[in-house]
């Protein structure tokens, strides 16, 4: 790492555990040789690997188990990514990130692309290397096939090449702004145009028979910043829907606004009004947001577990 400065964002293709203790240490102990602050934040399991692999650099490297700090995809670049260079300013950083294992559902995968494909464009010109491991076998194929469109470059068998289908992030996060699937048959919803408050007993009472107190004030207050985005933004009214999956209660929001920056949430903007500074507080609230939007409207779908 030590002849290139600049940003260095390759997925580490993986069979088993000694390939992946194997790329991982050697990404990491090229870092800190270097001199650079090196962050680890992989699924727990694999982050025992890592730990035991390099105990002589306990004291040099920053770990986080990925289910934890990234269990909402969009809160990855904000909180764990972004967070970690600011404390480090002028220095370059390296970081293993592992967003996508085999246990993330079909409804966070769109989500886990479209950051994959966006720390391109948040970290374009910023000196940092960003490692993501992905494991060919425990992942579907058609995965580890989206890893060569958000990936400049790829580790195969050891060797580093470049992707020959990387894609604008734009592009390939755009190709995963999806339209969500319908609400239970028997979610309530509820009607808003001028004022936030009913949105706020609306959700709190609804969520309160599924969620420990402090689990339902943080969707009340999710909801809120998501509905206020929809007074101040949007010239019609908004709707918003709860109702409970298996082991999830969901709360959606929609209105006629059109969301076209697909760096909304995940940057923080450079002023508070912005529409993007609630959306990151909305992240950092909740398991998992998903977002649709289109010229015809905008979907918020926030999920809390259980």
């Amino acid at each position: 790492m030590s002849e290139a400065r600049t940003f260095h964002h390759p997925a580490l293709l993986y069979r088993g555990s000694a390939e992946y203790v194997a790329g991982v240490s050697a990404f990491v102990r090229s870092a800190v040789r270097d001199g650079d602050p090196v962050l680890v934040a992989v699924p727990g399991p694999n982050l025992d690997l890592v730990r035991d692999a390099l105990t002589d650099l306990r004291d040099s490297i920053t770990v986080a188990d990925m289910t934890v700090a990234g269990r909402n995809p969009g809160r990855i670049i904000p909180r764990v990514l972004l967070r970690f260079a600011a404390d480090h300013p002028g220095r370059r950083v390296s970081v293993v990130g592992e967003p996508i294992w085999p246990e993330r559902t079909e409804l966070e995968y769109p989500a886990c692309v479209a950051h994959e494909a966006l720390i391109n464009a948040v970290f374009a010109e910023r000196d940092a290397a960003i490692l993501c491991p992905y494991d060919v076998e425990g992942l579907d194929p058609a995965v580890v096939k989206d890893a060569w469109s958000t990936h400049p470059t790829m580790i195969q068998d050891g060797v580093l090449r470049d992707s020959d289908r990387y894609d604008d992030p734009a592009v390939t996060a755009a190709a995963f702004n999806r339209p969500l699937p319908p609400p239970a048959p028997d979610a309530e919803m509820l009607v808003y145009e001028e004022t936030i408050a009913a949105v706020r007993c609306f959700v709190r009472r609804h969520a309160a028979a599924h969620l420990p107190e402090d689990a339902v004030e943080d969707l009340v207050l999710a909801a809120s910043e998501v509905a206020a985005n929809t007074v101040d933004h949007t010239s019609g009214p908004g709707r918003v829907t709860v109702w409970t999956e298996p082991g999830v209660v969901v709360c959606q929001l929609q209105d006629t606004g059109h969301l076209t920056d697909p760096l909304a949430g995940r940057i923080v903007p450079p002023h508070i009004s912005h529409r993007g500074y609630g959306l990151i507080l909305t992240n950092e609230l909740c398991d998992l947001v998903r977002i649709h939007s289109s010229p015809s409207g905008t979907t918020v779908r926030l999920h809390k577990l259980r």
